[in-house]
């Protein structure tokens, strides 16, 4: 186990020392450099994988990958977020349909289940790197005349104020643990059942009335939450 931890930071160092999207030197080499078994190496290799400190690309090999993407816990959308970081957003529409809002959705949106809701899914992508599936319903009393063109490469929120002058004002949203299924793992570029984290938000405007439901799944090896934490109490001043 020593052993083992002694290598994964001697490739730590390595990385370190390399580019972003730089491929790793292949086994064959590493194995004798550091003096290990290409097994002890392949299991260090396939924890940074993990981590998100490389990144496989099936047939072409191992590459150091870019710093993850944090999140704040906070009301906005992702291009506002992605831009805040310092990445370029931008998106794709993989589909897009209107669909009847049905009991369940119907119960998340607050509407009745025979109206009618835009279906959009979108890949997320942050410096052309794919980030998130993101499926987004909104009804249609909402944002009548949206289509996929005009979110192609805009954020939501933006839209929806410039054009149908609705703000979001509040929102709930839920985070858990998940991986990727076939189509997520496929548009992510990851291997299947990967590890990825599951968003789902209800959003209102000033009103409170119910603008969006959205489902989002973010790579795990490209992404991670930043809180901001504040005593319950204030702290007491030393005598």
């Amino acid at each position: 186990m020593a052993k083992y931890h002694s290598i994964r930071d001697e490739i730590l160092d390595l990385v370190a020392e390399l580019g972003v999207g730089d491929a790793l030197p292949p086994e064959r080499a590493l194995a004798p450099r550091f003096g290990v078994s290409r097994m002890t190496l392949r299991r260090a290799v396939e924890e940074l994988v993990r981590e998100g400190r490389l990144v496989r690309r099936q047939g072409a090999g191992t590459f150091v990958a870019g710093p993850k993407i944090a999140q704040g816990l906070a009301v906005s959308s992702f291009s506002e977020d992605m831009r805040h970081r310092g990445a370029v957003p931008s998106s794709r529409t993989l589909d897009i349909d209107d669909v009847l809002a049905g009991a369940p959705l119907g119960r998340r949106l607050e509407i009745s289940p025979g109206e009618e809701v835009l279906r959009v899914v979108r890949l997320r992508l942050a410096d052309d790197a794919p980030m998130a599936v993101e499926t987004l319903h909104v009804p249609r009393s909402i944002a009548p005349g949206l289509d996929g063109e005009m979110l192609a490469d805009g954020s939501f929120y933006e839209l929806l104020q410039d054009v149908y002058g609705v703000a979001i004002a509040s929102g709930v949203q839920t985070i858990e643990a998940t991986v990727t299924d076939e189509v997520e793992s496929d548009a992510l570029e990851v291997p299947l059942h990967s590890p990825a984290f599951l968003f789902e938000r209800i959003s209102r405007d000033g009103d409170g009335r119910v603008v969006e439901f959205v489902r989002s799944v973010y790579r795990g090896d490209r992404y991670q939450f930043r809180v901001d934490l504040q005593p319950t109490r204030p702290a007491k001043a030393v005598q």
